[in-house]
């Protein structure tokens, strides 16, 4: 029996075998948007909750993923929305995944520092712009993809994009000046 099919009975087991197939996809792209892990986690959480609730209104079970993703999309934007305490303290990093492969130690620490720095100008540009660079490039959603879980026309889509690009370009940029 199929997992869509044993949410649909309740059964807790398929709940738990979703949550290993899609959580770590869905937290990352919580935390790119959020950048607050804890925010980014309980995202997710909601995100399986309210999945394991109205897993009747899933249409197809082949699109269970997009499905997940789209909530989980909306309870980012609503997490955005909300002030809260937690936005006063510094939030934790999320450790970044290490590459395989031998890379020296110079080039280890590069490549951590280039990835600590895209992610935080990443982190920088507006909501809109972070959403749609996240999903082309972290989630590797075409653009019609994108559009369709935006519920946004896609010539919109490719202007976030272009401009969220041009601002990411700057940004990194801005970076690189001033280094050392």
């Amino acid at each position: 029996m199929d997992v869509v099919a044993r949410l649909k009975e309740k059964d807790e087991d398929a709940l738990r075998m979703l949550m290993d197939a899609h959580g770590d996809r869905l937290l990352r792209t919580a935390y790119l948007l959020l950048k607050d892990l804890q925010a980014a986690e309980e995202a997710v959480q909601d995100t399986f909750v309210q999945a394991y609730r109205k897993i009747g209104q899933l249409e197809d079970p082949a699109k269970l993923g997009s499905w997940l993703l789209r909530i989980a999309l909306n309870r980012c934007r609503m997490k955005q929305r909300t002030w809260s305490w937690r936005h006063i303290f510094p939030s934790p990093r999320m450790e970044l995944d290490a590459e395989p492969g031998d890379p020296g130690p110079e080039e280890s620490l590069l490549l951590e520092l280039r990835g600590v720095q895209v992610h935080e100008a990443i982190g920088r540009l507006d909501y809109k712009y972070r959403e749609v660079i996240t999903l082309f490039y972290y989630q590797e959603l075409s653009v019609a993809e994108i559009a369709e879980q935006l519920q946004t026309n896609e010539n919109t889509i490719k202007a976030r994009l272009a401009r969220g690009r041009r601002l990411l370009k700057a940004e990194l940029e801005a970076d690189e000046e001033g280094w050392p």
